[in-house]
């Protein structure tokens, strides 16, 4: 079965707002590209390795670069339709930023019980935690964005990042009009892991691979 979009709803946990998974949209196999086929100019995903692939217009599927794999999915999904739950979806403004204050991220990163990947932003004057379960996250100033970035530096659809089954992470720019930086370096994709900064517009989210709160 293909990976799965999610949307998050928002809890509180330690003091933060922390995002969970509530709904997810799955692509169907026959959206499956060979290795070979001249396909349309986006962003797609190995269905074998779930590795991010961006392509310009009319350019020839390649193997994957990961895996050697030769079927890709579209990895864009922001063009699933309207949401279908209540729960709203993650957004957030840096209209009323305030400065970050000193150890935002430490407490944040202290503050989460379950182990897990996530990432972690400060916006509205606060710490936002996005857990990160396998599959795809949509990033961007679209409605339909899981993470929703409202903000004109943030394009519609900016970024995606993909957690593959196991556990690995990347980063893929979704043609995004600015770009994307990944701890400072113009990236179309790019593994991430613990530590790392993802540069969406003028947002920064952090990459945190937690123990948990009830870790040893």
């Amino acid at each position: 079965m293909a990976p799965a979009a999610r949307r998050f709803a928002i809890s509180q946990r330690g003091g933060y707002d922390a995002l969970v998974p509530v709904s997810a949209i799955e692509q169907s196999e026959d959206q499956v590209h060979e290795a070979g086929e001249a396909v349309d100019g986006g962003s797609f995903v190995c269905v074998d390795c779930s590795l991010p692939l961006s392509l310009e217009n009319s350019e020839p599927m390649p193997e994957c670069p990961g895996c050697g794999g030769t079927r890709f999915q579209r990895a864009s999904i922001f063009s699933g339709g309207a949401p279908t739950m209540e729960q709203p979806i993650v957004q957030a403004s840096l209209g009323d930023r305030v400065k970050e204050p000193e150890g935002w991220l430490e407490d944040a990163r202290e503050s989460i019980e379950a182990p897990g990947k996530y990432l972690a932003f400060f916006a509205d004057g606060r710490a936002r935690v996005v857990e990160l379960k396998e599959g795809w996250s949509r990033i961007g100033r679209s409605a339909a964005a899981d993470i929703r970035l409202d903000d004109p530096t943030v394009s519609r659809r900016h970024a995606v990042v993909v957690r593959t089954p196991d556990g690995e992470l990347s980063a893929l720019d979704d043609r995004s009009t600015n770009g994307i930086l990944v701890n400072g370096e113009a990236a179309d994709w790019a593994s991430i892991a613990d530590g790392d900064e993802l540069r969406i517009g003028r947002y920064r989210l952090h990459v945190i691979e937690a123990a948990g709160a009830d870790a040893s």
